[in-house]
């Protein structure tokens, strides 16, 4: 038997794990632009700089809450399958 989803419809967590990877790059490259100065020698960026860092850890929390949303919609789903199926 074929499965029902179509390829490109979009899972319940998706949204989620692609804004958390977006949060999580930004992140990433607030996190490279406050480091650099250390290794470079100049004068450090202002505070704000390392709370921008943080992002990467909420967009990493983002993409899993995103993932486990999807674990869960999968799960009601197969339930739902295997109960219509007795």
């Amino acid at each position: 038997m074929r499965d029902k989803t179509q390829t490109n419809s979009a899972a319940p967590g998706d949204r989620l794990i692609r804004a958390g990877a977006i949060v999580f790059f930004i992140g990433a490259v607030a996190t490279l632009v406050t480091v650099a100065p250390l290794f470079l020698g100049t004068t450090p960026f202002p505070t704000y700089m390392f709370g921008l860092s943080m992002l990467m850890a909420v967009g990493f929390l983002m993409a899993g809450a995103g993932v486990l949303r999807s674990v869960a919609a999968g799960r009601r789903q197969a339930r739902g399958a295997s109960g219509a199926s007795r």
